[in-house]
């Protein structure tokens, strides 16, 4: 589960890279082309009163990879073209599950964003059409080379080739008028033709604006107004001002609560944005409690039990027998699976069971 982090030079994306990560990246502008990885646990206030009833050895949270890639230079004409990234860094990009988008709302005088001005949604434009690009420039390539092909190969890699053509030369079109590809209708099948193209566009996003103190109490209204006009699918919209956040985390919790109620901030925004990239990659939580451990398990949402049991180890998943199933809330309430199961709140379910977010499970298998 690795997410991307991406914006324009200035944006302040290596400062939300810090703020999330609690890292110390250098900031300050395009500083090389060093690469910046971290990884963070996804706030689950459930495991903790879990944690309070079985008194387990550890807590296991799910986590979230980030990684920060430089921002490439301006070029000559004024481009900040995905083209000027060095081949290693385009393809970790590409590779990447997901983008966190970091778009720049805030004023500072020491820091002059390179266009004169301060624009969120010209700058959100600006790099999506880079991407646009990019992904342009691998399909016209691509259909190059399939045209070229002719009728060379069996008949089977030439009807192969037949069917990714067209699919490209679809898909071509609602790129060039700006469209990105996860807006568009691609089935099953189609998406295993062009699944190692890797494309930009069709990747899920989540645009963060980084605003400045003094919008904070306008936070909302600025998300409203940019997310009204970026209406994606599989895209979320969210802001957060990235110095305060480093500032609070850099502070001991009485001197941050303090801090934040002189903000008039009810909470962090962290914990929101880093639950927003968990959610972005279509993920839930199943979770598993006990006297060792309790533990929050990733599962791309619509999972089966057997998917869940494979998470834990391929072993469970080889030896399925059933799952006991009891909802996160109704163990709570209960205290143990042995009351859960005689109030009737405790399930055995089969194979093709679906795991629901917060279904806390156990797996019964053979050896």
């Amino acid at each position: 589960m690795q997410i991307a982090i991406v914006g324009l030079a200035g944006s302040g994306k290596t400062t939300v890279f810090n703020t999330l990560t609690r890292g110390h990246a250098q900031t300050g502008g395009y500083g090389g082309m060093e690469l910046h990885v971290g990884t963070v646990k996804v706030p689950d206030p459930r495991l903790d009163t879990l944690a309070e009833i079985f008194k387990p050895k550890k807590i296991v949270h799910a986590d979230v990879t980030y990684f920060d890639l430089a921002a490439p230079p301006a070029s000559i004409e004024g481009r900040v073209g995905t083209d000027e990234l060095p081949a290693d860094q385009l393809a970790r990009l590409r590779e990447a599950d997901a983008l966190l988008h970091v778009v720049r709302a805030f004023e500072d005088a020491a820091v002059p964003h390179a266009s004169g001005s301060v624009d969120p949604w010209r700058d959100l434009e600006q790099l999506d059409l880079e991407f646009t690009l990019a992904d342009l420039a691998l399909i016209e390539k691509r259909v190059e080379r399939l045209k070229a092909a002719g009728h060379h190969g069996t008949p089977a890699e030439r009807e192969s080739n037949d069917r990714e053509l067209v699919l490209l030369e679809r898909l071509h079109g609602p790129l060039m008028e700006g469209h990105p590809l996860r807006d568009a209708a691609i089935d099953p099948e189609e998406e295993k033709t062009i699944r190692g193209f890797r494309f930009l566009t069709q990747k899920p996003v989540l645009v963060l604006i980084n605003v400045g103190e003094a919008d904070l109490p306008r936070e909302a209204e600025i998300v409203a107004g940019i997310a009204g006009r970026y209406s994606h699918t599989r895209t979320l919209v969210d802001a957060l001002s990235a110095k305060i956040e480093m500032e609070l985390g850099e502070l001991e919790p009485d001197e941050a609560a303090v801090f934040m109620d002189e903000l008039g901030l009810k909470e962090s925004s962290l914990a929101r944005v880093i639950g927003l990239s968990y959610r972005l990659l279509g993920l839930i939580s199943f979770l598993t409690a006990g006297p060792d451990e309790v533990r929050a398990w990733p599962i791309p949402a619509g999972s089966s039990s057997v998917d869940a049991a494979g998470a834990i180890h391929t072993d469970l998943a080889r030896g399925f027998i059933r799952a006991e199933v009891v909802p996160y809330a109704d163990l709570v309430e209960l205290k143990t699976m042995a009351e859960s199961r005689k109030h009737g709140k405790l399930r055995s379910e089969g194979k093709t069971y679906t795991v629901k977010d917060g279904d806390v499970v156990e797996i019964l298998f053979s050896k």
